[in-house]
């Protein structure tokens, strides 16, 4: 019965804010939540427009610009500001998942296994922190099952292709996604 009363007075002093609330209050409120929506529709918009830029920045440093360059049969240029326009190889890679139980036997096989890192993880509640100072050990005798996952860092990837490729060594192209290209940079000159 005190639990019924106790509900009933938190009732009543909810109830009680609203006396407080104006005209003007829920004008106010309405307003700044339309300038909120409002805001929302900016950012939303700014980041179309950058995803947009970023995209023909790419179109042009890594197509257009290296293409008239090789074209004219230059590779470095210096521009009137002193600023060095430059064309250099860059590479990228991307294990698909279908690929990855053969990407990763590829690289143990060669010798390169030790790019692949292996997590393993185990969910704890709240108040399980000491359980999971050896969670490891306490996820069989205790039933949990950790999450186990391989993998090789995006960058580190991109790194081992590189070096592989630039040491002229054969890495499988399609079963790490190998893309190569060329990429055009300018770094300013002093003013």
């Amino acid at each position: 019965m005190n639990d019924l009363l106790e509900e009933m007075e938190a009732d009543m002093e909810a109830a009680s804010q609203f006396n407080n609330v104006t005209t003007d209050g829920l004008k106010t409120v309405s307003s700044l939540a339309q300038e909120v929506s409002n805001w929302e529709g900016k950012v939303a918009e700014l980041d179309e427009q950058l995803k947009t830029a970023k995209a023909k920045l790419l179109e042009l440093t890594d197509r257009d610009l290296p293409d008239m360059m090789a074209e004219v049969g230059i590779t470095t240029f210096t521009l009137a500001d002193g600023s060095k326009l430059e064309v250099k190889q860059t590479y990228g890679a991307r294990i698909p998942v279908a690929h990855r139980d053969a990407a990763f036997a590829w690289l143990k096989e060669k010798g390169h296994d030790d790019i692949i890192k292996n997590l393993v993880s185990v969910p704890f509640g709240r108040g399980e922190d000491s359980s999971a100072t050896d969670f490891m050990e306490l996820a069989q005798k205790n039933g949990y099952i950790p999450d186990q996952k391989k993998e090789v860092h995006p960058q580190t990837l991109k790194a081992f292709v590189k070096e592989q490729l630039e040491k002229g060594q054969e890495v499988p192209m399609d079963l790490f996604g190998v893309f190569t290209g060329q990429r055009a940079s300018i770094k300013r000159g002093s003013k």
